[in-house]
């Protein structure tokens, strides 16, 4: 039997996936925080044939169910194959039962120089070289113990809007270094805990899902986002961030949140 890895998040051979007890969330420790299981998919869609050279440009990740820290397999389909674009269905599977459904986009790759315009917003926060590192609650969340935050302004988990520097410290797959796009979906996933409208303490508002659309391909480690979020009255929130790396915006991340009032403790 294939164990799981230590220095990295999964261990892939063929459509078998062994996950790292490294990618534990932070609702439940039987199953992983939501970035390991997205960034798969990533990896899965940049390593798929396509007639001309190809980027993501959008994935749509549906958490069908909790993905439990144990074994995974995936399949990967192309849906519409073009010279100009690429649709992937992808999902991913725990004991044979659906746990992750996506659809991701991708757009041919060309040399092709814009109006300065058109061009994506530069900065408009602090670089991470003039942030302070933020532990945050990383002994309650396995996989964010993986992960170096700076934040710009607000502070992770705090109530409000914040913008903070996420940098991934541990390759996704065992073997294989880190892609920006990969550092760009892991860090997307902590829209929801970057500029939460509900005490965590009291409210859980666990995303049911996580769309990134990309206007470019992002550089570097860090990626910021810029995040807010909302809550409705009947049970449903939305979180929305701003992504950047080191050069500026290159894109945006939307979730929607299941919200609930935790159980009181007993005692």
């Amino acid at each position: 039997m294939t164990a799981a890895p230590r220095d990295a998040i999964f261990r892939v051979e063929g459509n078998q996936v062994w996950t790292s007890p490294l990618a534990g969330g932070p609702w439940d420790p039987r199953a992983q925080h939501g970035s390991p299981p997205a960034a798969l998919v990533a990896w899965i869609a940049e390593a798929m044939p396509s007639p001309v050279p190809m980027h993501v440009a959008r994935l749509t990740i549906d958490l069908m169910r909790p993905v439990p820290v144990a074994p995974l397999t995936f399949t990967s389909e192309v849906v519409k194959e073009g010279r100009k674009i690429q649709l992937c269905d992808i999902r991913l599977f725990a004991e044979g039962v659906e746990v992750v459904r996506a659809s991701v986009l991708r757009i041919r790759t060309v040399a092709n120089v814009v109006p300065e315009m058109a061009a994506t917003p530069p900065l408009d926060v602090p670089p991470p070289d003039q942030c302070v590192e933020d532990i945050g609650d990383s002994q309650r969340n396995a996989f964010l113990a993986t992960m170096t935050m700076r934040p710009a302004f607000g502070r992770f988990i705090a109530l409000g809007r914040a913008a903070i520097w996420f940098r991934a410290n541990l390759p996704l797959v065992e073997g294989q270094a880190l892609t920006p796009l990969l550092r760009a979906v892991i860090a997307s996933d902590f829209c929801n805990g970057t500029s939460p409208s509900l005490d965590f303490a009291q409210w859980t508002f666990i995303n049911a899902d996580l769309t990134i659309n990309l206007a470019r391909q992002p550089v570097g480690d860090w990626i910021l986002v810029n995040a807010e979020s909302y809550s409705g009255p009947d049970g449903a929130g939305l979180s929305i961030a701003r992504l950047a790396d080191g050069t500026g915006y290159f894109g945006r991340v939307i979730q929607s949140l299941v919200v609930e009032r935790r159980a009181p403790a007993r005692g």
